[in-house]
């Protein structure tokens, strides 16, 4: 669901359900209109979640968020994104292993593109130069309707424990 001044964006930092669950608990009733999740950034037309784990299809998991603008900006969202997961981590967060759960950001505007270069650019200097590690997080414009969206099946819809988060280095600034 989206309005008229709504945005979208997209973003790729683990297992899609955590992330969504991340930016719901943090920016429901501040800005987030809608989330939902799916597969993006690969060549497979409608992939299955298996032909997705398989590593085959180039598709990250992927939540996308519908926000107001003027209640929490595009900017924020990309720095929040960089405290909930480990950026440097190649192919993977946590335990979860596969290209299918790597950073990446996919704006869909030129503008969301110059946002996420620049936050990830401060990122990088600001917590890792110091450390001597290097932000591995991919930056791939698509069209918001690229997302091949996954169904979320029931038994995520019965009480559950939430999702463990990946501890990072880049703390609430």
């Amino acid at each position: 669901m989206s309005t008229a001044t709504s945005e979208v964006a997209t973003f790729a930092n683990g297992c899609f359900w955590g992330t969504e669950h991340m930016f719901r608990k943090h920016y429901g009733g501040k800005g987030l209109i809608d989330a939902k999740v799916g597969f993006i950034g690969g060549t497979k037309t409608d992939p299955t979640y298996m032909e997705v784990c398989s590593g085959q299809t180039g598709h990250a998991e992927a939540s996308q968020l519908s926000f107001e603008p003027s209640k929490v900006s595009y900017e924020e969202l990309v720095e929040f994104f960089y405290r909930t997961h480990d950026p440097t981590q190649q192919d993977g967060q946590g335990p979860d292993i596969g290209s299918h759960y790597r950073s990446a950001l996919f704006p869909h505007t030129p503008e969301q593109e110059a946002i996420a270069r620049k936050v990830t650019e401060e990122v990088q200097k600001k917590h890792f130069d110091p450390q001597g590690t290097r932000i591995v997080t991919a930056i791939q414009r698509v069209p918001a309707s690229d997302l091949v969206l996954v169904e979320q099946p029931k038994w995520l819809s019965l009480p559950h424990t939430p999702p463990v988060v990946v501890k990072t280095i880049v703390a609430a600034t």
